[in-house]
């Protein structure tokens, strides 16, 4: 497996984050594979998406799956 340099991409919080720091997580866009991470442990493991695969979380999570 290739290695990926995450020390230069843009993190993006969820929306459903909140200001007290909550269960909080960062994915970064524009990428080939999506990147999530707990935004309360920044330096911490990061797991990493199949673009598709994560469409598919996303639209799960929307419908409530």
């Amino acid at each position: 497996m290739r290695a990926i340099d995450l020390n230069n991409i843009m993190w993006r919080k969820s929306s459903y984050s909140n200001t007290d720091g909550g269960n909080c997580l960062e994915v970064a866009d524009r990428l080939p594979l999506v990147p999530v991470r707990d935004s309360k442990v920044p330096d911490g493991p990061v797991l990493v998406f199949g673009g598709d695969a994560w469409a598919s979380f996303v639209d799960g999570v929307k419908r409530g799956a």
